[in-house]
């Protein structure tokens, strides 16, 4: 019975520490959105920053893993003129426009997406300059 019990505990272990090494591999079964899959980056087409006079820090709740960033940062990337850069850690974006973007339009691609604004700064607005 000592012996079911010991080798019952091993394999526990030793499946543990192989979800743990799939998880980190990022092949695990699921992550925090359902998914086994990245989702694919969308990149803006234009990447020159001199055509984005606008920026802005946005403070968003609801990401929890690196496919939640990734969908802020489509989401952001989708919109006209707009590109986003998400760091997940500090749970916010940087964003560069072509024109001003109300908070208001920020937080409803972001809710559309099912995620929260909960910060929006200017950091530059050649408008009110």
């Amino acid at each position: 019975m000592d012996k079911i019990i010991i080798a019952a505990g091993i394999l526990l272990i030793v499946f543990a520490v192989w979800q743990t090494v799939q998880k980190a591999r990022g092949k695990a079964k699921s992550s925090c959105c359902g998914t086994a899959e990245s989702v694919p980056s969308r990149k803006v087409e234009d990447t020159d920053v001199s055509h984005y006079p606008y920026r802005y820090r946005l403070e968003i709740d609801g990401m929890m893993c690196s496919n939640c960033a990734r969908n802020v940062e489509n989401t952001l990337n989708n919109m006209n003129g707009v590109w986003g850069k998400v760091n997940l850690g500090k749970k916010e974006a940087e964003v560069l426009t072509k024109e001003s973007v109300s908070e208001e339009r920020f937080a409803s691609a972001l809710k559309d997406a099912s995620y929260t604004l909960k910060g929006y700064t200017v950091l530059a607005d050649p408008g009110n300059a």
